[in-house]
C-alpha cells in the first residue's frame, strides 16, 4: 500500500469517527450503532 493511499484511508477513518462521535446516542441507535462500536465501524469503512 502506498503512502498516499494510507494517508487517505487514515483521513477517511478520522472523518468517520468524528462524524459518528458528533451524533446523539439516539441517532446512532437508529443506525444500529452502539457508541462503543464507533471505532470498529470507522475501520470497516476504510476496508470497503
Amino acid at each position: 500500500m502506498n503512502v498516499a493511499r494510507s494517508f487517505n484511508n487514515w483521513r477517511k477513518y478520522r472523518q468517520t469517527v468524528t462524524e459518528l462521535g458528533r451524533m446523539s446516542s439516539r441517532e446512532l441507535q437508529d443506525l444500529g450503532i452502539n457508541r462503543a462500536d464507533i471505532h470498529s465501524v470507522a475501520r470497516q469503512s476504510v476496508v470497503r
